[in-house]
C-alpha cells in the first residue's frame, strides 16, 4: 500500500531584499529545519552556508570516472597489443607504454567528463521539467526581483501551523502554501 500523498509540498516565504533572505535562512536553519531551499534572481554570498548546503560527492565520482577511463584505455591497448594481436615491430616490446599515452589521456578525460555530466544530472534530480513551486503565482518574481525561502513538507520538524507562524515571524512579504 502506498503512503498517502501529502496535500502540500511545503511553505514558501517571499522577501524584498537579499539581506532579509540571508537573515531568514540563518534563522530557519538555526530553528532546526533541514529540508529548505532558497531562491533569488542572482547569486548571494553566504546564502549556501546559511541554509546548510554541504559538499557533494561529485568530485569523487569524477575522479573515479577518470581512473576508470584511463585504466580501461590502458587495459584495452595492452590487451590488443599483447594478447589479441601481438606483432613485433622493430624489436620493440609488445606493451610499449609510450605509444599508449595519447589514447589513455583522451579516455581519462572522456571518462571524467561523462561521470561529471551524468553525476550532476543524477544528483540534481534532473531532468525535472516541472517543480511544485511553479504553482505559487508570486514565485515568478524569483527570477526578477524577489527572494524566496521554502521549507519542504518532508522536513521532520514540519508542521503546517507552526511552520507558517514561524515563517510569518520572519517578517516576509507573504507566506504561501505550495501545492504538490
Amino acid at each position: 500500500m502506498k503512503a498517502p500523498q501529502p496535500h502540500l509540498y511545503g511553505l514558501v516565504a517571499e522577501f524584498h531584499t537579499a539581506d532579509e533572505l540571508v537573515a531568514a535562512a540563518k534563522r530557519v536553519y538555526e530553528s532546526g529545519y533541514r529540508r529548505i531551499d532558497a531562491f533569488s534572481p542572482f547569486p548571494i554570498h553566504g546564502l549556501s552556508d546559511a541554509i546548510g548546503f554541504r559538499r557533494t560527492r561529485l568530485p569523487l565520482l569524477v575522479l573515479l570516472g577518470g581512473i576508470g577511463g584511463g585504466g580501461g584505455a590502458l587495459f584495452m591497448q595492452w590487451y590488443a597489443s599483447v594478447v589479441s594481436y601481438p606483432i613485433n615491430i622493430g624489436g620493440r616490446p609488445l606493451a610499449s607504454w609510450p605509444s599508449f599515452v595519447p589514447v589513455t589521456f583522451e579516455l581519462t578525460v572522456l571518462g571524467a567528463a561523462l561521470a561529471a555530466v551524468l553525476g550532476m544530472l543524477f544528483m540534481n534530480g534532473l531532468p525535472t521539467p516541472y517543480h511544485p513551486l511553479f504553482n505559487v503565482e508570486r514565485f515568478a518574481q524569483a527570477s526578477r526581483d524577489r527572494f524566496f525561502i521554502c521549507i519542504e513538507y518532508r522536513d521532520p520538524k514540519f508542521d503546517v501551523v507552526a511552520t507558517k507562524q514561524f515563517l510569518q515571524s520572519l517578517q516576509p512579504m507573504g507566506v504561501y502554501e505550495v501545492e504538490p
